[in-house]
C-alpha cells in the first residue's frame, strides 16, 4: 500500500515538473494611439521676404536747389501732400513773360478778326484810287482827242498816243484791283491764321512752364511711410538722385521662389500666410495675388507674392517662410508619423496594428500628406484602428502587448 502512495506521489511531482517547462509567451509594453478622420490640407512652403505693397523714389522733374523741407525720414504722409519745394523764382519769371506772350499773340489774332486792316491793306486801297483816277483822265483825254481828230484839228498819231496811254491806264487799274482783292480775302486769311498759330504757340509755351512750376514742389505719389532721405535744404535737386524713398505698408508683400514643379498648383486668390523670423509662432495670413508667369532659368523656381492686408508690424526686408494652402481633403484617415515605418523613397509604409485581443499585426499601407508630426494613409488603415506608435520596432507579428491609460 505504501508503494502504490509513493508511486502516486512521484506521478504528480513528475506532470507538475513537466507544466512548469512550457514558457508563457511574454506580454510587450508599448504605446498606441487611434487612427483618426480628419481634413487634410495640402500646401507647399518656401522661403519668403517681405517688400511694401508700393515703392517709389521720389526725385525733382527740373533741377533746382531745395528750398525747403517740410517732411522728413520717418514721417507718414498722405497721397499728394508736399515733401519738399524747390526754388522757382527763374521759374515763375518765365510764367509772366509767357502770359504777356499769349496776351500780345490774342490782342492781335482779336485785331485781325475784327477786320481791322494792316498798314499794306490801306496802300493797296490807295493805289486802285489813284489807278482809278488816271484811268479816267486817260479815257477823257483820249475822248477829247478822238473828237479833234474827227475835227481834223491834229494828226492821227497824237490820237494813237492818247489810245495807248488809255489802255495803260486800264491795266494798272486792274492790276491794282486785283491787289486789292488778294489783300482783302487772301492775305488777311492767311494773315489771321498765322495770327491764331502764334496765339497756341504761346498759350502751349505757357502750360509748359505752368508745369514746370509744378514740378517745383515734390509730393508723394501715394500714402507711405518715408524710409529714405537723400538730400537736405540746399542741396542740388536733380532728375537723376531721388531725394525721398516712400513706402506703403498699408499692405506687405511676401515674395517666394517657389519650385516649378510645386508652382503648377498655385493660384491667385489662395490662402497663404507668413511666418516671421523675428516673430516665430506667429502666423500673419494673406493671399495670394501674383503668380509669375516666367520660370527663373537658373533656380528652375516660379516667384510668388503673398500679400498680407493692414498689417504695421512687418518690416520690409524681414525674412521668413510662405506657406500657400493650395487644396483640402476632408474624410482622410490620419495616423501619428511614428507609427508608420517608411520604406525610403516612395509613399509606402507599414504599421503595426492591435487586435481586440492585444495582438499586433503587421500591416502594409500607402501614405499621403505629413503634417504636423501626423501622416495621411490613403489605403491600408480604417478610421478608430489601434495602432502602435512606440516599442513597436522590430516586433513580430502575432505579439501580445499591453499600455497604460488610455489611446489618445
Amino acid at each position: 500500500m505504501k508503494h502504490v502512495l509513493f508511486l502516486l506521489i512521484f506521478l504528480v511531482l513528475v506532470g507538475c515538473g513537466s507544466r512548469e517547462q512550457v514558457p508563457a509567451k511574454p506580454s510587450v509594453s508599448v504605446k498606441v494611439a487611434l487612427t483618426r478622420t480628419e481634413t487634410v490640407e495640402f500646401s507647399i512652403q518656401a522661403p519668403a521676404s517681405i517688400f511694401p505693397r508700393q515703392q517709389a523714389n521720389v526725385a525733382s522733374r527740373i533741377t533746382a536747389p531745395i528750398r525747403e523741407l517740410r517732411a522728413q525720414k520717418g514721417d507718414r504722409v498722405a497721397a499728394g501732400q508736399t515733401l519738399a519745394v524747390l526754388d522757382d523764382r527763374d521759374l515763375l519769371a518765365q510764367r509772366a513773360e509767357a502770359v504777356a506772350a499769349v496776351e500780345d499773340a490774342r490782342q492781335t489774332l482779336e485785331k485781325l478778326s475784327s477786320g481791322t486792316l494792316p498798314a499794306d491793306v490801306e496802300r493797296a486801297r490807295g493805289q486802285v484810287a489813284a489807278a482809278e483816277a488816271a484811268l479816267n483822265q486817260a479815257q477823257k483825254i483820249y475822248e477829247r482827242r478822238q473828237q479833234l481828230f474827227k475835227d481834223g484839228a491834229i494828226p492821227e498819231r497824237d490820237l494813237l498816243v492818247s489810245q495807248t496811254e488809255l489802255a495803260k491806264a486800264q491795266v494798272d487799274y486792274d492790276v491794282a484791283r486785283r491787289s486789292l482783292d488778294l489783300f482783302l480775302h487772301h492775305s488777311r486769311e492767311s494773315d489771321v491764321r498765322i495770327a491764331q498759330s502764334r496765339l497756341e504757340q504761346a498759350q502751349a509755351k505757357l502750360a509748359l512752364v505752368e508745369t514746370q512750376v509744378g514740378y517745383a514742389s515734390l509730393r508723394s505719389p501715394f500714402a507711405g511711410v518715408i524710409t529714405d532721405q537723400f538730400l537736405y535744404p540746399g542741396d542740388m535737386a536733380k532728375p537723376d538722385a531721388p531725394v525721398f524713398t516712400v513706402m506703403d505698408f498699408a499692405a506687405v508683400v511676401a515674395r517666394a521662389q517657389v519650385p516649378e514643379k510645386q508652382a503648377e498648383t498655385v493660384r491667385q486668390g489662395q490662402p497663404c500666410s507668413f511666418t516671421a523670423v523675428d516673430y516665430p509662432g506667429m502666423s500673419f495670413q494673406g493671399k495670394i495675388s501674383v503668380v509669375s508667369k516666367v520660370v527663373d532659368a537658373a533656380r528652375r523656381s516660379v516667384e510668388v507674392w503673398c500679400e498680407i492686408p493692414d498689417n504695421e508690424r512687418l518690416r520690409a526686408g524681414v525674412f521668413g517662410d510662405l506657406k500657400v494652402l493650395t487644396g483640402m481633403q476632408p474624410g482622410s484617415v490620419v495616423a501619428p508619423l511614428p507609427a508608420v515605418q517608411l520604406v525610403e523613397g516612395t509613399s509606402r509604409g507599414s504599421v503595426l496594428v492591435v487586435d481586440s485581443h492585444k495582438i499586433v499585426h503587421l500591416r502594409q499601407v500607402v501614405t499621403g500628406r505629413i503634417f504636423d508630426g501626423k501622416v495621411q494613409i490613403t489605403s491600408g488603415l480604417k478610421p478608430g484602428e489601434l495602432v502602435v506608435v512606440e516599442g513597436g520596432y522590430g516586433l513580430p507579428d502575432g505579439t501580445e502587448v499591453h499600455w497604460e491609460g488610455t489611446p489618445q
